[in-house]
């Protein structure tokens, strides 16, 4: 019995579960479609595009703010309880993924990083609006 324990232990260590990527304790990354439903199933949820404003200006996931940097990042830590989940992108997923670390430092606990970032949204035909020249939508 021990050795089948360990053995399915070994197993979901090796191959996590469908469209998620084990990268840390701290976030979870999804692919587009898993990112997109959980986001969907979440309640409150908020949408983080995290790339510069010149970039927000270009294509981006509905209903996405934009919040670039450190310092307007802990404005909206500020201002939001961390019972939130917070849906974290950006081009192809670095930043995000900082950032992602930074708000678990900061006591958020329901993190998602879009995988491969916008790039790979728009590589699945995810949709995406035109964003705006301000910074929040």
């Amino acid at each position: 019995m021990r050795i089948r324990t360990a053995v399915i232990l070994l197993l979901l260590n090796l191959f996590p579960a469908e469209g998620q990527v084990a990268d840390t304790a701290k976030y979870i990354s999804l692919d587009p479609y898993y990112f997109h439903l959980q986001y969907l199933k979440e309640d409150p949820a908020i949408l983080v595009d995290v790339r510069l404003p010149f970039e927000y200006r270009g294509k981006i996931i509905r209903d996405a703010i934009n919040i670039p940097s450190s310092r307007e990042m802990k404005n909206l830590t500020d201002t939001i309880t961390k019972d939130h989940s917070l849906f974290l992108y950006c081009t192809d997923d670095f930043r995000s993924r900082r950032a992602a670390e930074l708000l678990y430092d900061q006591g958020f606990r329901k993190l998602y990083n879009l995988e491969g970032g916008i790039v790979a949204w728009k590589k699945e035909k995810m949709p995406v609006i035109k964003g705006r020249k301000g910074r929040r939508r």
